[in-house]
C-alpha cells in the first residue's frame, strides 16, 4: 500500500465527505462512494522557481 494518500472533500454540498484516495490516482476521476459524484484528482501543484534575492543598492560613499 501506498504511503502517500490524497484527501479531498467531496465538492457535492449535500454530501461533502473526505475522500482518501492513493497519490497514482492523480489527474483521474474517481468516484465518491457518499454520493456517487465523479470527482477529479488534481495533478501536484508545481513548485513556484523562486527569484533570485535583488542586489542591495550601490553605496553612494564608495565612490568618493
Amino acid at each position: 500500500m501506498s504511503a502517500n494518500v490524497v484527501r479531498l472533500i467531496c465538492p457535492n454540498l449535500k454530501c461533502r465527505k473526505i475522500l482518501s484516495v492513493p497519490d497514482t490516482a492523480r489527474g483521474k476521476k474517481v468516484r465518491c462512494r457518499g454520493c456517487g459524484m465523479r470527482v477529479q484528482i488534481p495533478h501536484p501543484k508545481e513548485a513556484a522557481p523562486v527569484a533570485p534575492a535583488a542586489a542591495p543598492p550601490p553605496d553612494e560613499e564608495a565612490g568618493a
